[in-house]
């Protein structure tokens, strides 16, 4: 009885970031015009990433709806693949590019919104769209946490995929400005090239960080270290037995 509210709950979430993409992409701002467009800004990555993973996580639910009881083993077995890509999604994009935008942002907004978010913006972006991308990530991913119990990879292999996306888009900044000759973000223009190495190493660390914390956080909410509690066998989605 409990999918049934996690599909709705899913549901209503992949159409809300369907909703704030559209609404996004449909604003007519001067860095949308330019070198790399919106996929310079590690805010839309990350909503598309959400919105990916939501998807994902429905269309996995619609397929468990229509294999269950089937008794076809080759359904069961695309089914499992969905299911193990939807908990790697989790574990190493998700959660820990979801958490460090919203961390991240508020932190340097709340020191000087200037250095992130310019006031300029408040004139194309209306306040619920900031926070549909800076705010409920948060405590969308952790609903989705908290409802489903999530296989996370071997720590290597994720902290090896976590470290590749976060210096791929460290680089990728870098090639804006080399192309551009101007950084993505505001307060990169006002430290120097040693604070920036220190800021890019630092932001690898947080990532890594974060992705042991999501694996911390799942154990911690499933207890995956001592057997699951009666209720919680009832509560967790259970993919089909091999």
């Amino acid at each position: 009885m409990a999918l049934v509210p996690c599909q709705v709950l899913r549901v209503a979430i992949l159409l809300s970031y369907c909703s704030i993409l559209c609404n996004y992409k449909a604003i007519e701002m001067p860095s949308h015009q330019t070198y790399g467009g919106s996929w310079k800004f590690l805010t839309f990555i990350d909503l598309v990433i959400q919105a990916v993973f939501f998807g994902i996580c429905v269309l996995t639910d619609l397929s468990s709806l229509l294999t269950r009881g089937s008794g076809n083993q080759e359904q069961e077995r695309q089914l499992k693949k969905l299911i193990s890509l939807r908990d790697w999604m989790l574990a190493v994009l998700a959660f820990p590019v979801g958490v460090f935008v919203v961390a991240v942002f508020w932190i340097i907004y709340a020191y000087d919104r200037e250095m992130i978010y310019p006031k300029l913006l408040d004139n194309f972006i209306p306040g619920w769209l900031n926070h549909g991308m800076h705010t409920t990530v948060l405590p969308f991913i952790l609903i989705e946490m908290r409802t489903s119990h999530h296989q996370y990879p071997s720590r290597s292999s994720g902290l090896t995929a976590i470290c590749t996306f976060s210096v791929g888009y460290i680089l990728w900044v870098c090639w804006v400005h080399h192309v551009t000759g101007m950084w993505v973000y505001p307060f990169l223009e006002h430290i120097g090239p040693g604070a920036r190495i220190i800021f890019f190493g630092s932001t690898t660390i947080l990532m890594n960080f974060l992705y042991l914390l999501g694996e911390v956080l799942n154990n911690y909410i499933w207890d995956t270290h001592r057997r699951p509690s009666s209720w919680q066998i009832n509560f967790m989605y259970v993919g089909p037995s091999s």
